[in-house]
């Protein structure tokens, strides 16, 4: 075979560039390395590092494979057991995705400076590859059961549209809304909804949970406490299978974790739950915790996953105001089929006052013991089953109240409030107990006025502004009224 002048100039330049790219895939595979290791050492904390990683030698890389050296079988377990997903994200993220990672095992043969030899024996193992999803094991069910599938754990009574928007929750439930139409690709991940118990920190991740597999089908959802997560990990440990562990919950596209707080003082699991959180964050997964404090009061926590906490949106759930509860209760009341008298609702309303659970809690016992008794529905039986919920009941200040109580002080007959006569001392004392009833109490203007004999609200605005104006200008009017604050407020501790 004979070649021409350009023929092996071609030639020559196609050798020189298989040699040179040969050149730079053996060196490449220790530039790799260089730049996983400065992702891995962002991640795990500088002891871990020195111990786990910096052994580590790269060995080779082409296309399909990276293989990475180390000191001995123990190292290999230790690195698969609680390290495979860092360091199969970090090699796919310089890489690419089909890459597949291999190790070889240095053979301990005391060996001058500890290298494999050309002529031992060196064993090679492969990660297990988990593109099919029938291969990872799930661990919420029985091996050899079922195949691979994940059942959400979502209650679906708990949604958006039973979920009640008040100023206590405003804030949270927006966020939550916005996470449901693009899970994963808002600024709220995570999102950590926090406060005390029973104000519907559950009921929102569930209802977040239950919108995002009713607009996107094809997403793994899984709601998992704390507790659960903790006994799934140590039976895991003790079955040698914490690789498959975290493999599945890599797999999962929005995880709502409820209670994290106590994973508290729990090293192991916050190792493991650390790295299953850089994985999903890192992978564009929705991540929503709940907690009965702000992340920067989790006492026990690792300040890394603290952090990690306050990437996304920390939302507070505080609890209702009196026309929230009263919502609240008057939607479940419309659940149920029941109807329940106003002054009975304003009653436990006024009773109930931070928890929402307790509050629905009342209402069950209060239909029951109606049905059981065969008891009508009111104030006493209220007052009754509230003794269950609280240790004191307060008296509801009511507008009734107030006029009884301004009609003794200014001695006037009480009926006289609701009637026509224009006589000073009526009128003024009839004004007087508007203004009390409207800022002393939750009625709107225009209950106020019926309960004055059918007055209209602009009769109550006239009323208020006269009074306000009085107290500015008469010294004597303004003590008045402040003694009959005070004597009002002091019925409320009476018996």
């Amino acid at each position: 075979m004979t070649y021409n002048n350009e023929g092996l100039i071609l030639l020559s330049f196609g050798l020189f560039l298989i040699f040179w790219n040969f050149g730079a895939m053996q060196k490449n595979h220790t530039e790799v390395w260089e730049k996983c290791l400065r992702n891995i050492r962002l991640n795990v904390n500088n002891q871990s590092y020195k111990t786990w990683f910096e052994p580590i030698r790269p060995v080779r890389l082409d296309e399909k494979v990276f293989t990475l050296l180390v000191p001995n079988k123990f190292f290999y377990e230790w690195l698969e057991e609680h390290y495979i997903g860092l360091l199969k994200s970090t090699i796919r993220q310089e890489v690419g995705e089909k890459v597949r990672l291999e190790y070889q095992i240095l053979v301990n043969d005391n060996s001058e400076n500890n290298q494999p030899q050309p002529n031992k024996p060196v064993e090679t193992k492969e990660t297990p590859d988990f593109s099919n999803a029938n291969d990872i094991k799930n661990p919420f069910v029985i091996p050899g059961i079922k195949k691979w599938s994940v059942e959400a754990k979502l209650n679906t009574m708990y949604t958006f549209g039973n979920y009640i928007e008040g100023d206590c929750n405003r804030l949270a439930r927006s966020a939550g809304l916005a996470i449901a139409k693009k899970p994963g690709l808002t600024s709220f991940n995570p999102l950590v909804l926090y406060g005390d118990v029973g104000l519907g920190k559950t009921h929102l991740a569930h209802a977040i949970g239950n919108e995002v597999q009713l607009k996107f089908p094809g997403k793994v959802v899984l709601y998992v406490t704390s507790d659960s997560f903790t006994n799934q990990l140590i039976q895991s440990i003790r079955n040698g299978g914490v690789n498959d562990f975290v493999n599945f919950y890599q797999h999962i596209d929005l995880l709502i974790v409820d209670d994290i707080q106590f994973l508290a003082n729990k090293t192991k699991t916050q190792e493991i739950f650390f790295h299953i959180f850089n994985q999903l964050h890192q992978g564009g997964k929705q991540i929503v915790l709940t907690s009965d404090r702000p992340p920067r009061d989790l006492d026990g926590m690792e300040e890394r996953l603290i952090s990690r906490f306050k990437w996304g949106l920390s939302a507070d759930l505080q609890a209702p105001d009196l026309e929230t509860r009263m919502a609240i209760l008057e939607h479940k009341m419309i659940k149920e089929g029941v109807g329940i008298p106003q002054n009975v609702i304003e009653f436990i309303c006024y009773n109930i006052k931070n928890n929402i659970r307790e509050l629905e809690g009342v209402l069950n016992l209060l239909m029951a013991q109606a049905s059981l008794n065969r008891r009508e529905i009111d104030v006493d039986l209220a007052r009754d089953v509230i003794k269950n919920f609280v240790s004191e009941i307060n008296k509801e200040i009511t507008v009734e109240n107030i006029q009884k109580l301004v009609a003794d002080h200014l001695k006037v007959p009480v009926e006289t409030l609701f009637g026509k006569t224009r006589k000073r001392s009526i009128v003024i004392a009839r004004q007087l107990s508007m203004y009390l009833a409207k800022t002393m109490t939750d009625k709107s203007l225009k209950n106020i006025g019926e309960v004055f004999g059918g007055r209209d609200h602009s009769t109550v605005i006239y009323s208020i502004k006269t009074v306000q104006d009085l107290m500015e200008t008469d010294t004597y009017f303004k003590e008045t009224v402040l003694e009959l604050e005070k004597k009002i407020k002091n019925s409320l501790r009476e018996t």
